[in-house]
């Protein structure tokens, strides 16, 4: 028909109609752009409850930012790409991409508490410890156990529910004013604002309970959040055993950065360490260990605590509860399930004042700052930082030694763009 249709044409029809015949009659492959085109498939991205931890809940941190995940209004990184893949399991730590209205998109970190295999072993030694048994119902497992069968009891979160044997930094000499700050503000139910438990189901306290037990990372930034000033990145949610907060670049990428850029950022931490140790809600933060991953920057060169897995926190306001000298530690299957049962417990008694600034000036600011500036200024600053280190002097001597090196770096960071957190306020201020 199309060739007879042709024939026709080239007869009868004006040059100009003939072409349009042609177009419509004679291409196949023309004809073929003029059909019904057919529905564009979206792409289904299949997590499996195992990547996510899921399958392992109750026994995960929680299930608040689930529904974003499969919802796909957070995404990795991976998923960008033509082949849509998840990236490996066996990594602790994940860039992604967050949105609420599916046009604008942030950047976010996608955390797991400890390695997916340091979780493998712990899980492996709940079921061979309590049930004997390779594998189990994990939930099962620790809901039979003594720590547990309190805390269901219990309608407050008190001293001796959390700090016996519990490995955290965080309870080691924890105050009856910050477990109800835990209860108050813990993220993965509903708010209801009292420091009773009544609002926590069975499930959600052995949730809680497990977080604290692994890492309490995600409890600190839920309890001390960046919309007070707390210098901790935002906490958006849980989903099993992978937490999802604001993205933050790790320190260890800026060593290399311009002197300008060290400055401030030297400065920023110095202001932090400060902040740790004197707040309004007399509140004394120490870090137990401090490496280039403890702290992070944002993308408006704000510097913040990127890690608060290793950070106590001390109430000066009113007293902790710590063990007496020479009381017998218990410890339970709660104890082991990210350290050694046997790794000993820094006591609240032996952390000082510039107990963390010593560990900073030894671990992090010779890295940030080794031969960025000219001489005479380069000798100070690396004899500043050598007394700090030492850890010799008392602590007005460290501090004094600190306000001095402040004043130093003080003039030598600039007030541009790059700054983004103070500009152009700096310009305008003679706090910069």
């Amino acid at each position: 028909m199309g060739r007879w249709i042709c024939c026709l044409c080239s007869r009868f029809a004006d040059p100009l109609m003939l072409l349009l015949v042609l177009a419509l009659s004679c291409n196949p492959s023309t004809a073929a752009t003029t059909s019904p085109s057919v529905p564009h498939i979206k792409p289904s991205y299949s997590f499996g409850r195992t990547f996510l931890g899921l399958d392992k809940c109750n026994a995960c941190i929680g299930t608040s930012i689930c529904k974003k995940f499969f919802k796909e209004e957070i995404r990795f990184d991976t998923w960008l790409s033509s082949h849509l893949k998840l990236p490996p399991s066996y990594l602790l730590s994940y860039s992604g991409n967050y949105t609420d209205d599916a046009k604008s998109w942030r950047l976010v970190d996608i955390t797991r508490l400890t390695s997916k295999y340091q979780h493998d072993r712990a899980d492996k030694h709940i079921c061979t410890s309590l049930l004997k048994t390779k594998t189990c119902s994990l939930e099962r497992a620790l809901r039979r156990t003594q720590r547990f069968q309190k805390w269901l009891r219990a309608k407050r979160l008190t001293p001796d529910l959390v700090q016996q044997g519990l490995s955290s930094p965080l309870l080691r000499c924890p105050s009856q004013r910050l477990l109800d700050r835990i209860v108050r503000r813990y993220a993965e139910v509903p708010d209801a604002g009292s420091i009773y438990m009544d609002h926590l189901t069975d499930r959600d306290k052995l949730r809680l309970l497990y977080t604290l037990a692994v890492n309490s990372h995600p409890i600190l930034l839920q309890i001390f959040p960046d919309v007070e000033g707390w210098p901790f990145p935002r906490y958006l949610g849980s989903c099993g055993r992978l937490v999802v907060s604001a993205s933050t670049q790790p320190l260890r990428d800026f060593y290399g950065a311009a002197p300008e850029v060290v400055a401030d950022l030297a400065l920023q931490l110095l202001a932090v360490l400060r902040s740790m140790g004197s707040n309004d809600l007399n509140y004394f933060f120490y870090f137990t260990h401090v490496d280039a991953g403890t702290f992070g920057v944002f993308g408006n060169g704000h510097l913040f605590i990127r890690d608060a897995s290793t950070l106590g926190v001390i109430d000066r306001e009113e007293a902790g509860s710590q063990l007496i000298d020479g009381q017998q530690e218990h410890k339970d299957i709660f104890s082991c399930l990210t350290v050694d049962c046997q790794s000993p417990f820094v006591s609240c008694d032996s952390i000082r004042d510039k107990h963390s600034l010593v560990m900073v000036c030894q671990d992090l600011l010779p890295k940030l700052l080794k031969g960025k500036f000219l001489q005479p200024v380069q000798e100070k600053i690396d004899s500043f930082l050598q007394h700090c280190a030492s850890g010799l002097a008392d602590d007005q001597g460290v501090n004094e030694a600190m306000a001095k090196l402040a004043e130093i770096l003080k003039p030598l960071r600039s007030c541009d763009s790059r700054f983004a957190y103070r500009y152009p306020d700096c310009k305008y201020s003679d706090k910069y």
